[in-house]
C-alpha cells in the first residue's frame, strides 16, 4: 500500500524515516515522506495536516487540537495494549507519557530530546551546575539563551521548574508561584542583556550552527539537544550535558517527536510492522543513529557504540530527560504557547515589572483554557 507521510525539515527529522521507508519498498510498503520547516513543525494545525497525510510526526503539545478534532487513531487499537506497555518498559524519560491523553496513547516515540545544557569545551571548561554559575559564567563567556518562536516560554518554564515550581498545565490562578517566576524572569534578563547580539531571534538549530561554526557563543545553558552536533569528528562539537539544577532539581521541557497516524490511513499489517520495528531495540540501537536520527529507547541511549561517536551526548544528559516536564496539552495550547513566549521573550528583553509580565501570562492561560472548555461544551 501507499502511504504520505509528513515530518520535520533537518536530518534528525527526516534522515531515518527515509532510508526506512526505502527498505520497506522491498515488502511493498510505499511511504512518501514530505517535510515542513522546524517552525511549521511545532505551530502548523494539525488538523489541516492531517487531511493531506497519512502518518505525521508530531510535537505532543499538538494532541489536544488533534482530540478536538478527532483527526488522529489511538495507537492502543492500531498497535495493541501489549506493544505500547513494552515501549512503555523501554522509553527513556516521558517519552511516551507525552503521547496519553485522555485515557490513549496518540503517537510513538520515534525521536526524544529535552533542553540541556550546551557549551563548546575549549571555551567553557565545565558545565554549569546551577544558575548562580550559569550568572556568573556570563560575565566571563558569552552565553545565549534559546528565546525564539515558542523557546522563550519552554526556558522560562524549565528554569522555574529548577527554582521550585513546575507552570500551571490548565487555568490556574497564577501560571507559577510569584516568588519563582519573577526569579525565573531576573535570572533570564540578566543574560538577555549581555546575550551574543542575534542570539535571541535564532532557533535551536540556528544557535547550534552558529556555536559550532564560530567561537559568539561559549554555552548556551538550555537549549534542545540535538546529537549531531557532539559528533566528535567535527572540529569545535559541541558537549552536551545536564540542563542547570536548582531547589526544584531538573529545570527542562521535554521535547522530541512522536509518529502518529491520522484517520485517513489504511492500517496494513505491513504499516503495523514497520511501526513496531522504527520502536524496536534493533532499529533504535542501529539503523535510526546510522542515519543521524535521535533514539527514544533506553537501551540506544546506555549503549556504548550509540555514545562514542558522539561524546556520550546520551549518557551525560540522561538525568535530564528522566527529570523533565512534559506541557499543558490542552485544545489551543500552541496557540497560546506562541502568545505566552512572545509575552516572555519582550518581558526579559525589556526589562518589564516581573509581577505585570507574570499576569500577562496567568491571563493569557486562563482565555485559552476557558476557550477550549466552551469548544468542547459546544
Amino acid at each position: 500500500m501507499t502511504y504520505s507521510g509528513l515530518t520535520w525539515d533537518h536530518p534528525r527529522g527526516r534522515a531515518a524515516l527515509e532510508a526506512a521507508a526505502a527498505q520497506a519498498r522491498g515488502s511493498g510498503l510505499d511511504i512518501a515522506w514530505d517535510v515542513h520547516s522546524l517552525e511549521g513543525f511545532e505551530s502548523a494545525p494539525i488538523g489541516e495536516l492531517a487531511e493531506r497525510y497519512d502518518l505525521i510526526v508530531l510535537d505532543h503539545p499538538h494532541l489536544g487540537d488533534a482530540l478536538a478534532e478527532d483527526c488522529l487513531q489511538p495507537m492502543d487499537e492500531v498497535m495493541g495494549a501489549a506493544f505500547l506497555e513494552d515501549v512503555a518498559r523501554r522509553a527513556v524519560g516521558p517519552s511516551l507519557s507525552t503521547y496519553e491523553l485522555g485515557g490513549r496513547t496518540w503517537a510513538l516515540p520515534l525521536d526524544a530530546a529535552t533542553q540541556v545544557a550546551a557549551r563548546r569545551a575549549d571555551l567553557v571548561a565545565d558545565d554549569p551546575v546551577g544558575w548562580d554559575d550559569v550568572l556568573d559564567l556570563a560575565r566571563r563567556a558569552p552565553v545565549a539563551l534559546s528565546l525564539s518562536g515558542p523557546h522563550a516560554y519552554l526556558t522560562f518554564a524549565s528554569v522555574c521548574a529548577s527554582l521550585g515550581d513546575s507552570l500551571a498545565l490548565g487555568g490556574a490562578e497564577q501560571i507559577v508561584a510569584p516568588e519563582v517566576g519573577e526569579q525565573a524572569l531576573g535570572i533570564l534578563a540578566e543574560l538577555a542583556a549581555s546575550a551574543p547580539e542575534g542570539t535571541d531571534a535564532q532557533n535551536p538549530i540556528a544557535l547550534l550552527e552558529r556555536m559550532v561554526a564560530t567561537d559568539d557563543i561559549g554555552c548556551i545553558p538550555l537549549v534542545y539537544g540535538y546529537v549531531g552536533y557532539a559528533d566528535a569528528a567535527r572540529p569545535r562539537p559541541v558537549t552536551f550535558g545536564p540542563s542547570p539544577t536548582g531547589p526544584g532539581g531538573v529545570g527542562s521541557t521535554i521535547g522530541g517527536t512522536g509518529i502518529a497516524l491520522t484517520r485517513r490511513a489504511r492500517v496494513s499489517p505491513a504499516l503495523r510492522e514497520h511501526l513496531a520495528w522504527l520502536l524496536s531495540d534493533e532499529a533504535q540501537v542501529s539503523f535510526i543513529p546510522a542515519h543521524e536520527g535521535q533514539p527514544s529507547v533506553r537501551a540506544a541511549w546506555e549503549s556504548d557504540d550509540v555514545n562514542a561517536p558522539f561524546r556520550d551526548f546520551y549518557r551525560r544528559t540522561r538525568s535530564t530527560i528522566d527529570g523533565a516536564w512534559t506541557r499543558p496539552r490542552f485544545a489551543g495550547f500552541t496557540k497560546a504557547q506562541t502568545e505566552l513566549s512572545r509575552v516572555v521573550r519582550e518581558g526579559v528583553r525589556e526589562r518589564r515589572a516581573p509581577a505585570a509580565v507574570l499576569a500577562q501570562l496567568t491571563d493569557i492561560q486562563r482565555a485559552a483554557v476557558q476557550t477550549a472548555a466552551e469548544g468542547i461544551a459546544s
